[in-house]
């Protein structure tokens, strides 16, 4: 008796012989649960081993056109262009969904055959989305999306595998695109570009397993401080990362992508997991640690609270133009600045009175910080961007992340 999962062909053709001995069993005996457990184990084996092929997609293209009395010519509302039909006719151009879902809603060719999958029906259209708006040649040269066919007619396919990589947990495309609460961003921001690099960093947290689960209550502002003074070793920015992954967060390096004018940002998974993404476009000791302050003081003040899911962060836009949101990026980074430089030292600081490079690596080492910090202070408080340039550390952080 065969009673385990059929593996080879010689157990396959043993219990074919098997079934035919057993034809005759009477209803309700042993040879007649013998004879259903036999059939059940030889379907398995044949769904696995001799799946039924489907119809070619092109040769059914063509057999209805055949039928229904159609030339080349008719196909072009359906496919797009007189070369489109001619190079998916002579399989030189693969279907797209949207092609796809044209011939199924106008030749009645089965969704199925043309996604060659049984029982499979087209993904749901998302119309407000542009799907040849995404960056799609800046991600397909970093990796993230893998083109089938010519790579602007495959943008659905392509982007639809990266946000279902990027977000698991989605019940729906949307939701992937959260609101942005803080509104810090620049007016020429490309929100296509800008979606991307977010579920860019949320795919790469979803790989990533954190020691610990994050527990609001037990990161604060004193975290925050703890944090800044480790800005005073020279390899501070890879010691905050394991700092952070200790306390359930994750801190993803990710180059920004073009037109995102993008520093930084904090955000949740569906698990409530905080992220803090940066993306380094300056490279400067200085920007690294007061971006990665801001981020995690959303996490503390803000990220979760009123339904606030996602901060994005350009940091060259300092006074918001929203009012209503103000508020929100003037607390972080008040809560940043404080936990960098207390305020009651800063005011009365020689450092602040007199800028000299003297009085800020002195103020350095009284408060345990990098020199950068304090240097990036003076030069956003004065709007001097040339001030003590040599102590900002420009070119510091990437190499770090990249070693």
């Amino acid at each position: 008796m065969i009673n385990k999962l059929i593996k080879t062909k010689e157990d396959y053709n043993l219990a074919l012989s098997r079934i035919e001995d057993l034809m005759d069993a009477e209803a309700n005996s042993l040879e007649a649960e013998e004879l259903e457990l036999l059939a059940t184990l030889v379907e398995l084996y044949e769904d696995d081993h001799y799946a039924i092929d489907f119809p070619d997609p092109v040769e059914s293209i063509q057999f209805r056109m055949e039928q229904l009395g159609l030339n080349q010519q008719n196909l072009v509302p359906l496919i797009g262009s007189k070369s489109k039909v001619s190079e998916v006719l002579n399989k030189k151009r693969p279907l797209t969904l949207s092609m796809m879902r044209s011939l199924h809603k106008n030749l009645g060719i089965p969704a199925e055959i043309l996604l060659q999958k049984a029982g499979s029906n087209f993904p749901e259209t998302v119309p407000d989305i542009k799907w040849q708006r995404f960056p799609l040649k800046e991600m397909s040269k970093r990796g993230w999306i893998k083109s089938f066919g010519k790579i602007n007619d495959s943008a659905e396919e392509s982007t639809r595998f990266f946000i279902k990589d990027c977000c698991p947990g989605a019940e729906t495309i949307e939701a992937c695109f959260r609101e942005n609460a803080g509104n810090r961003t620049n007016t020429k921001t490309d929100m296509y570009s800008l979606n991307a690099w977010c579920m860019r960093v949320m795919s790469i947290t979803y790989k990533k397993n954190l020691p610990k689960k994050f527990n609001p209550e037990s990161f604060t502002s004193d975290n925050l401080k703890e944090i800044a003074k480790l800005s005073f070793f020279e390899t501070g920015p890879l010691l905050a990362k394991e700092f952070l992954e200790k306390h359930g967060i994750h801190l993803i390096i990710e180059r920004h992508l073009p037109k995102t004018y993008l520093d930084g940002a904090a955000l949740v998974l569906d698990d409530m997991t905080p992220v803090v993404g940066l993306t380094l476009r300056y490279d400067r000791i200085d920007n690294f640690w007061f971006c990665l302050l801001h981020e995690l003081a959303h996490i503390i003040l803000h990220l979760g609270k009123n339904n606030h899911r996602l901060f994005v962060d350009d940091m060259d836009v300092r006074i918001p133009e929203n009012k209503k949101n103000k508020s929100i990026e003037e607390e972080a980074d008040s809560l940043a600045m404080e936990s960098l430089i207390p305020n009651e030292i800063w005011i009365s600081s020689a450092a602040k009175i007199n800028s000299t490079t003297e009085n800020v690596i002195s103020l350095s080492e009284e408060l345990r910080i990098h020199p950068a910090c304090i240097a990036g202070r003076i030069r956003f408080e004065n709007n001097n961007f040339k001030l003590l340039s040599r102590l900002i550390g420009s070119g510091k952080i990437r190499k770090l992340f990249e070693a």
